[in-house]
Protein backbone atom coordinates (compact mmCIF):
# COMPACT_ATOMS: atom_id res chain seq x y z
CA UNK A 1 0.00 0.00 0.00
CA UNK A 2 1.61 3.34 -1.15
CA UNK A 3 1.73 6.36 0.79
CA UNK A 4 -1.46 8.41 -0.64
CA UNK A 5 -3.77 5.30 -0.29
CA UNK A 6 -2.94 5.11 3.44
CA UNK A 7 -3.17 8.88 3.61
CA UNK A 8 -6.72 8.48 1.98
CA UNK A 9 -8.02 5.80 4.40
CA UNK A 10 -7.14 7.80 7.76
CA UNK A 11 -8.00 10.99 6.55
CA UNK A 12 -11.65 9.46 4.59
CA UNK A 13 -10.13 11.19 1.61
CA UNK A 14 -10.61 14.48 3.07
CA UNK A 15 -9.46 17.27 1.95
CA UNK A 16 -7.64 20.09 3.85
CA UNK A 17 -9.06 23.92 3.01
CA UNK A 18 -6.71 24.76 6.44
CA UNK A 19 -3.52 24.25 7.22
CA UNK A 20 -2.15 20.69 7.75
CA UNK A 21 0.74 18.72 8.84
CA UNK A 22 1.84 15.08 7.60
CA UNK A 23 3.84 12.72 9.18
CA UNK A 24 5.53 9.82 7.32
CA UNK A 25 7.91 7.30 9.33
CA UNK A 26 8.90 9.67 11.75
CA UNK A 27 9.67 12.71 9.74
CA UNK A 28 7.57 15.94 8.29
CA UNK A 29 6.76 14.94 5.22
CA UNK A 30 4.75 18.24 4.25
CA UNK A 31 3.12 21.34 5.68
CA UNK A 32 0.96 24.05 4.98
CA UNK A 33 -0.29 27.34 7.71
CA UNK A 34 -1.85 30.26 6.86
CA UNK A 35 -2.84 33.77 8.28
CA UNK A 36 -5.03 31.91 11.01
CA UNK A 37 -3.52 28.88 11.58
CA UNK A 38 0.18 28.38 12.28
CA UNK A 39 2.12 25.08 13.12
CA UNK A 40 5.20 25.00 14.64
CA UNK A 41 7.12 21.95 15.20
CA UNK A 42 8.89 20.80 18.93
CA UNK A 43 12.12 20.17 19.61
CA UNK A 44 13.81 17.02 18.40
CA UNK A 45 10.93 15.88 16.34
CA UNK A 46 8.97 15.15 18.90
CA UNK A 47 5.58 16.69 18.13
CA UNK A 48 4.15 20.17 16.96
CA UNK A 49 2.25 23.09 18.34
CA UNK A 50 -0.50 24.09 16.65
CA UNK A 51 -2.16 27.91 17.07
CA UNK A 52 -5.51 28.45 16.27
CA UNK A 53 -6.54 32.56 16.36
CA UNK A 54 -9.38 33.77 17.64
CA UNK A 55 -12.52 34.02 15.54
CA UNK A 56 -11.34 31.29 12.34
CA UNK A 57 -14.04 29.33 11.20
CA UNK A 58 -15.25 27.18 8.36
CA UNK A 59 -11.45 25.66 8.32
CA UNK A 60 -10.47 21.85 8.19
CA UNK A 61 -6.93 21.13 9.55
CA UNK A 62 -5.02 17.77 9.30
CA UNK A 63 -3.06 16.45 10.56
CA UNK A 64 -2.09 12.62 10.01
CA UNK A 65 0.65 10.25 10.60
CA UNK A 66 1.29 7.24 8.58
CA UNK A 67 4.18 4.49 9.30
CA UNK A 68 5.40 2.06 6.11
CA UNK A 69 8.67 0.71 7.31
CA UNK A 70 8.97 -1.91 10.08
CA UNK A 71 10.82 -1.23 13.16
CA UNK A 72 9.98 2.08 14.29
CA UNK A 73 8.71 3.14 17.46
CA UNK A 74 7.71 6.71 18.07
CA UNK A 75 6.26 9.23 20.57
CA UNK A 76 4.92 12.17 19.10
CA UNK A 77 3.51 14.92 21.21
CA UNK A 78 0.75 17.38 19.51
CA UNK A 79 -0.49 20.47 21.38
CA UNK A 80 -3.82 22.51 20.06
CA UNK A 81 -4.24 26.17 21.12
CA UNK A 82 -7.45 27.33 20.35
CA UNK A 83 -8.63 30.76 20.46
CA UNK A 84 -11.85 32.31 21.23
CA UNK A 85 -15.29 31.69 19.37
CA UNK A 86 -13.66 29.38 16.35
CA UNK A 87 -15.50 26.94 14.53
CA UNK A 88 -13.01 24.39 13.37
CA UNK A 89 -12.51 20.92 11.87
CA UNK A 90 -9.34 19.28 12.64
CA UNK A 91 -8.69 15.35 11.42
CA UNK A 92 -5.99 13.71 12.38
CA UNK A 93 -5.51 9.41 12.70
CA UNK A 94 -2.59 6.68 12.11
CA UNK A 95 -2.24 4.47 9.48
CA UNK A 96 0.57 1.78 9.94
CA UNK A 97 1.15 -0.71 7.58
CA UNK A 98 3.90 -3.14 8.57
CA UNK A 99 4.68 -5.96 5.91
CA UNK A 100 8.12 -6.82 8.02
CA UNK A 101 8.64 -9.07 11.19
CA UNK A 102 9.32 -6.11 13.53
CA UNK A 103 6.95 -3.99 15.71
CA UNK A 104 5.92 -0.66 13.94
CA UNK A 105 4.14 1.71 17.21
CA UNK A 106 2.53 5.35 17.34
CA UNK A 107 1.99 6.61 20.45
CA UNK A 108 0.72 10.27 20.15
CA UNK A 109 -0.31 12.55 23.01
CA UNK A 110 -2.94 15.46 21.79
CA UNK A 111 -3.43 18.50 24.12
CA UNK A 112 -6.64 21.12 23.08
CA UNK A 113 -6.68 23.97 25.31
CA UNK A 114 -9.94 24.94 23.65
CA UNK A 115 -11.53 28.54 24.49
CA UNK A 116 -14.53 30.49 25.14
CA UNK A 117 -17.28 29.85 22.83
CA UNK A 118 -15.43 27.86 20.39
CA UNK A 119 -16.42 24.78 18.72
CA UNK A 120 -14.08 22.08 17.64
CA UNK A 121 -15.02 18.78 15.60
CA UNK A 122 -12.03 16.34 15.83
CA UNK A 123 -12.11 13.02 13.90
CA UNK A 124 -9.92 10.69 14.39
CA UNK A 125 -9.20 7.31 12.27
CA UNK A 126 -6.76 4.31 12.66
CA UNK A 127 -5.77 1.73 9.80
CA UNK A 128 -3.29 -1.50 10.12
CA UNK A 129 -2.40 -3.36 7.21
CA UNK A 130 0.28 -5.44 6.22
CA UNK A 131 0.80 -9.19 5.84
CA UNK A 132 3.72 -9.03 7.70
CA UNK A 133 3.94 -10.90 11.26
CA UNK A 134 5.47 -7.87 13.05
CA UNK A 135 2.66 -6.23 15.34
CA UNK A 136 0.98 -2.83 14.44
CA UNK A 137 0.21 -0.88 17.67
CA UNK A 138 -1.26 2.56 18.22
CA UNK A 139 -1.92 4.08 21.91
CA UNK A 140 -3.61 7.43 21.55
CA UNK A 141 -4.23 9.16 24.44
CA UNK A 142 -6.19 13.02 24.44
CA UNK A 143 -6.29 15.71 27.37
CA UNK A 144 -9.06 18.07 26.68
CA UNK A 145 -9.05 21.58 28.52
CA UNK A 146 -12.84 22.84 27.47
CA UNK A 147 -13.13 26.43 28.63
CA UNK A 148 -16.77 28.24 29.16
CA UNK A 149 -19.51 27.47 27.25
CA UNK A 150 -16.75 25.39 24.77
CA UNK A 151 -17.60 22.41 22.67
CA UNK A 152 -15.76 19.46 21.67
CA UNK A 153 -17.01 16.93 19.54
CA UNK A 154 -14.96 13.25 19.08
CA UNK A 155 -15.52 11.05 16.04
CA UNK A 156 -13.17 7.99 17.05
CA UNK A 157 -13.09 5.07 14.57
CA UNK A 158 -10.49 1.96 14.72
CA UNK A 159 -11.57 0.58 11.41
CA UNK A 160 -9.49 -2.40 11.47
CA UNK A 161 -5.94 -4.19 11.20
CA UNK A 162 -5.18 -3.01 15.16
CA UNK A 163 -3.18 -5.37 16.57
CA UNK A 164 -3.01 -3.45 20.36
CA UNK A 165 -4.13 -0.41 21.37
CA UNK A 166 -4.93 1.93 24.71
CA UNK A 167 -6.66 4.64 24.10
CA UNK A 168 -7.30 7.31 26.88
CA UNK A 169 -8.97 10.22 27.31
CA UNK A 170 -9.48 13.22 29.81
CA UNK A 171 -11.29 15.97 30.31
CA UNK A 172 -11.94 18.75 32.40
CA UNK A 173 -15.15 21.21 31.39
CA UNK A 174 -15.66 24.54 32.93
CA UNK A 175 -19.15 26.59 32.88
CA UNK A 176 -21.33 25.63 29.68
CA UNK A 177 -18.67 23.59 28.61
CA UNK A 178 -19.92 20.36 26.11
CA UNK A 179 -17.97 17.03 25.21
CA UNK A 180 -19.49 14.92 22.48
CA UNK A 181 -17.66 11.59 22.29
CA UNK A 182 -18.65 8.93 19.70
CA UNK A 183 -15.83 5.98 19.30
CA UNK A 184 -16.20 3.03 17.16
CA UNK A 185 -13.59 0.04 17.68
CA UNK A 186 -13.50 -3.09 15.63
CA UNK A 187 -11.00 -5.95 16.21
CA UNK A 188 -10.63 -9.23 15.13
CA UNK A 189 -7.94 -12.21 15.18
CA UNK A 190 -6.21 -11.96 18.82
CA UNK A 191 -6.22 -8.19 18.60
CA UNK A 192 -6.90 -6.22 21.67
CA UNK A 193 -8.21 -2.48 22.26
CA UNK A 194 -8.65 -0.63 25.95
CA UNK A 195 -10.59 2.95 25.96
CA UNK A 196 -10.15 4.48 29.40
CA UNK A 197 -12.48 7.99 30.09
CA UNK A 198 -11.81 9.95 32.95
CA UNK A 199 -13.81 12.89 32.71
CA UNK A 200 -14.49 15.74 35.33
CA UNK A 201 -17.35 18.50 35.14
CA UNK A 202 -16.57 21.06 36.95
CA UNK A 203 -18.33 23.98 35.83
CA UNK A 204 -22.06 24.51 36.09
CA UNK A 205 -24.13 23.61 33.51
CA UNK A 206 -21.31 21.29 31.70
CA UNK A 207 -22.49 18.21 29.55
CA UNK A 208 -20.62 14.90 28.57
CA UNK A 209 -22.10 12.45 26.55
CA UNK A 210 -19.60 9.48 25.91
CA UNK A 211 -21.23 6.84 23.22
CA UNK A 212 -18.77 3.91 22.48
CA UNK A 213 -19.97 1.20 19.93
CA UNK A 214 -17.35 -1.88 19.12
CA UNK A 215 -17.86 -5.12 17.69
CA UNK A 216 -15.04 -7.71 18.84
CA UNK A 217 -14.37 -11.00 16.72
CA UNK A 218 -13.09 -14.09 16.56
CA UNK A 219 -10.34 -13.56 19.48
CA UNK A 220 -9.76 -10.97 20.24
CA UNK A 221 -10.83 -8.76 23.11
CA UNK A 222 -11.64 -5.63 24.40
CA UNK A 223 -12.64 -3.28 27.42
CA UNK A 224 -14.03 0.17 28.31
CA UNK A 225 -13.49 2.00 31.22
CA UNK A 226 -14.87 5.31 32.36
CA UNK A 227 -14.79 7.30 35.50
CA UNK A 228 -16.96 10.72 34.83
CA UNK A 229 -17.17 12.59 38.03
CA UNK A 230 -20.15 15.73 38.54
CA UNK A 231 -18.26 18.47 40.53
CA UNK A 232 -21.02 20.85 40.12
CA UNK A 233 -24.69 21.14 38.37
CA UNK A 234 -23.83 18.79 35.39
CA UNK A 235 -25.26 16.35 33.03
CA UNK A 236 -23.20 13.47 31.82
CA UNK A 237 -24.29 10.11 29.75
CA UNK A 238 -22.29 7.39 29.45
CA UNK A 239 -22.97 4.62 27.09
CA UNK A 240 -21.30 1.03 25.98
CA UNK A 241 -23.12 -0.86 23.25
CA UNK A 242 -20.83 -4.21 22.09
CA UNK A 243 -21.29 -6.81 19.47
CA UNK A 244 -19.45 -10.25 19.97
CA UNK A 245 -18.72 -12.67 17.08
CA UNK A 246 -17.21 -16.15 17.22
CA UNK A 247 -14.87 -16.16 20.66
CA UNK A 248 -14.38 -12.64 21.04
CA UNK A 249 -14.40 -11.29 24.60
CA UNK A 250 -15.63 -7.66 25.99
CA UNK A 251 -15.48 -5.85 29.05
CA UNK A 252 -17.34 -2.64 30.40
CA UNK A 253 -16.58 -0.67 33.71
CA UNK A 254 -18.39 2.56 33.71
CA UNK A 255 -17.91 4.63 37.20
CA UNK A 256 -20.04 7.79 37.90
CA UNK A 257 -19.46 9.62 41.38
CA UNK A 258 -21.52 12.69 41.72
CA UNK A 259 -19.99 15.34 44.07
CA UNK A 260 -22.36 17.86 43.40
CA UNK A 261 -26.35 17.45 44.51
CA UNK A 262 -27.54 18.56 41.17
CA UNK A 263 -25.19 16.14 39.26
CA UNK A 264 -27.16 14.28 37.13
CA UNK A 265 -25.50 11.10 35.93
CA UNK A 266 -26.24 7.85 33.68
CA UNK A 267 -24.42 4.99 32.25
CA UNK A 268 -25.89 2.19 30.02
CA UNK A 269 -24.12 -1.04 28.65
CA UNK A 270 -25.14 -3.79 26.46
CA UNK A 271 -23.10 -6.62 25.50
CA UNK A 272 -23.95 -9.50 23.49
CA UNK A 273 -24.07 -11.45 20.05
CA UNK A 274 -26.13 -10.17 16.75
CA UNK A 275 -29.72 -11.12 17.53
CA UNK A 276 -31.15 -13.96 15.73
CA UNK A 277 -33.91 -12.26 14.13
CA UNK A 278 -32.35 -9.67 11.97
CA UNK A 279 -29.95 -12.70 10.56
CA UNK A 280 -32.65 -14.04 9.97
CA UNK A 281 -34.31 -11.10 7.89
CA UNK A 282 -31.09 -11.04 6.12
CA UNK A 283 -30.52 -14.72 4.95
CA UNK A 284 -34.56 -13.90 3.73
CA UNK A 285 -33.39 -11.56 1.14
CA UNK A 286 -30.69 -14.19 -0.26
CA UNK A 287 -27.32 -13.12 1.60
CA UNK A 288 -25.42 -15.48 3.28
CA UNK A 289 -24.68 -15.83 6.96
CA UNK A 290 -21.28 -14.37 6.79
CA UNK A 291 -22.63 -11.34 4.30
CA UNK A 292 -25.84 -11.04 6.90
CA UNK A 293 -23.24 -10.41 9.98
CA UNK A 294 -21.06 -8.24 7.41
CA UNK A 295 -24.20 -5.72 6.85
CA UNK A 296 -25.12 -5.74 10.41
CA UNK A 297 -21.83 -4.58 11.81
CA UNK A 298 -21.20 -2.02 9.07
CA UNK A 299 -24.50 -0.55 10.18
CA UNK A 300 -23.69 -0.75 13.74
CA UNK A 301 -20.79 0.98 13.34
CA UNK A 302 -21.96 4.02 11.25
Amino acid sequence: MNNEELLNIVTDSAKFDGAYNIRINGKLFDRKVNDNVNIVSKPNNSGIDIYIKDNTTSQTIGIPVILTSGDITEKVLNDFHIGKDCDVTIIAGCGIDNCSSCTSQHDGIHTFYVGENSKVKYIERHYGHGEGSGQRVMNPETVLHLEKNSKMEMIITQIEGVDSTVRKTTADLMDGANLVVTEKVLTSNSQTATSIFDVDLNGKNSKAKLTSRVVAKDNSHQDFYSNVKGNNDCYAHVECDAIIVGNAKVGSTPKIVANHPDASLVHEATIGKIAGEQLLKLLSLGLDEKEAEGVIIDGFLK
